[in-house]
């Protein structure tokens, strides 16, 4: 079990915060998220790292939620930021990241995105050869470079991003001739990138790619004759959403990933450049839940149906990648054993689909589940603190919810729940 924050006692509670209060006073759907949490996974990884190198720095992929709030505690850490986007660039100045922390990664980049980058001086980490001859028309600055390696991994397969069959990155045999083009072009190269997929919990998954990013390093040095500031191994950390899957292990992580980087290094006589990774969903995944009521119960010959007011539109995953999420009834929480130490497990009469109030046969948020509930009650979606909100859309108009934070035993709103005036607050009426 990897939910510390979460405790039952009557009721299910985030941080000894009970959640049906907080679904009482703030309204269904919210999400509700541990900043503790994100910090003690923040320290875990990076200290892992430092025993065995002590040259590490970690860019906090923000795709994975964007809250200016999340952003905060990270910076606060002395996190670095990964964006793939210049809004993201944008959140991640407004919560006092300096521009030398930001490394922008962008894919199908416009010149006016890699203006935008420069202009307000965050290190562009460049996808292809085209986008840095674009580059070199606009300014002469610092640059990295986006590899890929030959080597994928993921949960699913829309979430690998390295391998033959990516749109990312330049591919490796091009990769010499990129730096060498890029020194021509007036730019200055002092980095690498690779990232192969997302969602790993094997931690061999990872081991190839390491190795084959070393000697790209080593040709790199070697034939362009340049020493690199950073190598940027990526992120893809996962971590479990099933009650059956055990959780990357980090120390073996960390010390399989820094041996194989310390090898390399020691093989192609390269001095000690920053070993830097992008970890998102494994430093938020778990720190958040989403609160949702019980709007509805129906059976027919082939399932029983939980009604809820949280749908795809609140939380994607399910709908897009097959996800799953551990489903729990935070007002009688006698079957949440499954997800949460010491809690209680007892068995059904009958297994139920938990199902969304969007009109699509695909919204079913999690499938032939061992829970009870009954209309009023408030369940508890876990894990939904990386790619939840940030995914969430205004399908069938539907306002977007509202989120909490708390930290430090403290409760506050991050985000208002939108009103039906919201949806049309961007739209000419006249």
């Amino acid at each position: 079990m990897t939910r510390p924050h979460l405790k039952v006692e009557k009721n299910l509670k985030i941080d000894g915060v009970d959640t049906t209060e907080l679904a009482k006073k703030h309204d269904t759907p919210l999400y509700v998220t541990s900043g503790d949490r994100i910090k003690q996974k923040y320290r875990k990884l990076k200290q892992a790292l430092q025993n065995h190198y002590p040259k590490i720095r970690l860019h906090y992929a923000c795709k994975a939620n964007t809250n200016i709030n999340i952003l905060k505690i990270l910076e606060q850490e002395g996190c670095h930021i990964d964006a793939v986007s210049t809004g993201e660039i944008y959140s991640a100045l407004k919560a006092g990241y300096s521009p030398e922390k930001i490394l922008y990664t962008g894919t199908s980049v416009s010149n006016q995105e890699l203006k935008y980058a420069a202009d307000k001086g965050v290190m562009i980490n460049l996808d292809s050869a085209h986008e840095m001859r674009r580059l070199s028309e606009i300014t002469s600055t610092k640059v990295s470079f986006r590899v890929n390696p030959g080597v994928g991994a993921g949960h699913h397969d829309h979430c690998i991003t390295g391998g033959k069959e990516s749109k990312f990155g330049i591919w490796e045999d091009d990769i010499i001739d990129t730096y060498k083009e890029a020194i021509d072009l007036g730019l200055t190269p002092i980095g690498i990138h690779m990232h192969i997929g997302s969602g790993i919990l094997e931690v061999e998954k990872f081991r190839p790619a390491v190795q084959k990013m070393m000697e790209l390093v080593g040709k790199i040095t070697n034939e362009v004759d340049i020493d690199l500031e950073f190598i940027d191994i990526g992120g893809g950390l996962g971590i479990p959403y099933k009650p059956n899957e055990k959780p990357l292990n980090i120390d073996k992580f960390a010390e399989m990933v820094t041996k194989e980087y310390k090898k390399g290094l020691k093989q192609h006589n390269l001095n000690q450049p920053i070993l830097a990774l992008e970890p998102g969903r494994y430093l938020v995944g778990d720190s958040s839940i989403l609160l949702t009521k019980v709007n509805d119960i129906k059976e027919n010959p082939f399932h029983r149906y939980i009604g809820i007011d949280a749908g795809f539109n609140t939380l994607q995953r399910p709908a897009m990648y097959g996800s799953h999420h551990g489903v729990v009834n935070a007002s009688n929480p006698k079957n949440a054993g499954n997800y949460i130490k010491n809690a209680p497990k007892e068995g059904v009469d009958r297994k139920a689909e938990i199902a969304g109030p969007l009109c699509e046969s695909g919204d079913i948020i999690a499938q032939n589940r061992e829970i009870t509930a009954k209309a009023g009650d408030i369940l508890a979606i876990l894990d939904t603190g990386a790619y939840g909100y940030s995914m969430a859309s205004r399908y069938n108009s539907r306002p977007l919810p509202a989120e909490i934070l708390i930290e430090n035993g403290e409760t506050k709103l991050i985000r208002e729940r939108e009103t039906h005036r919201d949806l049309l607050s961007k739209q000419k009426t006249n």
